[in-house]
């Protein structure tokens, strides 16, 4: 497996040695497991409480273009001491096939800490999917009143401070000019470079090109409409072209266009790094093809058999996701969720104080200590001016590590044991055909799935041993699923450790 090394030092306590450091116990890991290094990600003096980190920006990046499938850190709290952030980082990482592994600490063995991790992890996405749900009402609510929701209005508009958009006239009468050039019988080309040449940018400050210049041409904004959502509302935006100029300008675009590449789908797969061949220990990864019907087909393969080093058989996404689903299900008992909901909400109160916070609370403290000191001297008629100014600054740094430690305090995910319980339950209760029902219970309960072609073994976090599932079982599971098939087109990849040996 193809991995890179993500390495930090935090502060003036830790030097360029603590990297050195970590960089050899995680090569001596690579070393030790066949993971190949291909490339190094180190932030210097860069605390772990906050992701604005250079490198590691570039990194959680860089795994778009898919040349590793592992981020190796020297212990965990190298890649972030804030569980938000974590659960977050993670599962962008998730979604592109990567997972963080932890060259000093053997994760696998302490289940329960996996489970207080996933669930954590997967509560942090309820509560972004309930801010989105808010979000997305305040857009709509705009939309009805035809207002911006704060994306780029367009060349040729601007929107005041009451959200209302106004035409802005330098950028109209470039819009102008490029539909009339257009109609005139100008090629796409000649006008991107006139604009070009002329430096006048796009309503995003860019040069143009032929897609942008296309969607401009298209955007019926320019005739009145405002769109939202695929919905238009005739009059809700300033006009800046007339319709007979717009319609020309389609006629002509409509006679020029080619056929259109064929759109590639992407399906994304509840269990990316969780599953692995039983025959040859190898990753499996989700695939989607086309049938000659034009049905479309989606299963997970074993990297070895694309390399024809292995004969385990694919299988289909819904068949393997929905058996495990359902196994895992098994472990939302009374006592279970008790048992869970105690212990997350232990941790998230343990970690309401992390080292920064007493760091900045012990600052504040000592600040307070040194303004008490200096009012008392002040009392005592000793150099008042000069006591005085070092008040002042006193209470300024003061003021500043206020602020801090507000920030540092807003960053935490405090849940409470109730809010934790009623989750699980939701979980126990909801649909199993339900994509964030089962999103959270395979984020939360599954460590790894082994497949045969006949059977499979599933490690559980928070069960003692190996779960293997063979066919007699697996025929009483096709039986419950059968009465309502899953719909497996909203599927959400979350965190995922590294896989047990």
């Amino acid at each position: 497996m193809n991995v890179v090394i993500y390495a930090r030092y935090s502060s003036h306590s830790q030097t360029e040695q603590s990297i050195e450091g970590q960089l050899q116990i995680c090569y001596e890991f690579a070393k030790n497991n066949g993971h190949i290094v291909i490339g190094e990600y180190i932030d210097r003096a860069q605390s772990g409480t906050t992701d604005s980190r250079a490198e590691f920006q570039r990194m959680i990046a860089d795994s778009d273009k898919h040349t590793f499938e592992g981020v190796l850190v020297y212990q965990l709290d190298r890649f972030a001491r804030n569980r938000y952030d974590s659960a977050i980082n993670k599962a962008k990482l998730k979604k592109n096939g990567v997972r963080v592994i932890s060259a000093r600490e053997n994760i696998s063995d302490d289940a329960s800490g996996i489970l207080v991790e996933g669930v954590l992890e997967s509560m942090a996405e309820y509560y972004s999917a309930e801010l989105s749900q808010k979000i997305r009402r305040g857009m709509d609510i705009n939309a009805e009143k035809c207002l911006s929701n704060g994306s780029n209005p367009g060349l040729g508009y601007r929107a005041d401070e009451e959200r209302r958009f106004h035409i802005d006239l330098e950028g109209a009468a470039v819009v102008r000019e490029i539909f009339e050039q257009y109609a005139s019988g100008k090629t796409v080309t000649e006008i991107i470079q006139s604009l070009n040449a002329r430096q006048i940018k796009t309503s995003q400050g860019k040069a143009f090109n032929k897609n942008s210049l296309h969607r401009l041409l298209r955007n019926k904004r320019y005739i009145g409409y405002y769109i939202y959502k695929g919905t238009e509302t005739p009059g809700g935006m300033p006009r800046i072209i007339e319709d007979e100029l717009f319609e020309r300008v389609q006629h002509i675009l409509d006679r020029n266009k080619k056929a259109p590449a064929r759109s590639r789908g992407r399906e994304e797969y509840l269990l990316t790094t969780k599953l692995f061949c039983g025959y040859c220990r190898e990753m499996m990864t989700g695939y989607g093809g086309t049938g000659k019907s034009g049905k479309a087909y989606h299963y997970y393969a074993c990297n070895n058999f694309k390399r024809r080093k292995c004969k385990k058989k694919v299988i289909g996404k819904e068949k393997i996701e929905d058996h495990v689903v359902l196994e895992c299900r098994k472990l939302l008992t009374d006592s279970n969720i008790e048992r869970i909901a105690s212990a997350v909400a232990d941790v998230c109160k343990t970690d309401q104080d992390t080292s920064s916070i007493k760091r900045i609370k012990a600052a504040i403290q000592e600040a307070d200590t040194a303004i008490e000191n200096l009012w008392k001297a002040l009392e005592k008629g000793q150099a008042a001016d000069m006591i005085t100014e070092r008040i002042e600054k006193r209470q300024h740094e003061k003021e500043e590590l206020e602020a801090q430690l507000a920030i540092e305090m807003g960053k935490q995910v405090i849940l409470t044991a109730p809010q934790i319980r009623a989750y699980l339950y939701s979980l126990k209760k909801g649909d199993i055909n339900d994509e964030n029902t089962k999103r959270g219970i395979i984020n939360i309960f599954l460590r790894a799935v082994y497949l045969y072609d006949d059977r499979f073994t599933l490690i559980l976090n928070g069960s003692e041993k190996p779960v293997t599932i063979d066919d007699a079982l697996l025929d009483e599971i096709d039986e419950e699923f059968a009465s309502a098939p899953p719909d497996c087109s909203l599927c959400s990849p979350l965190v995922a450790d590294a896989p047990p040996k």
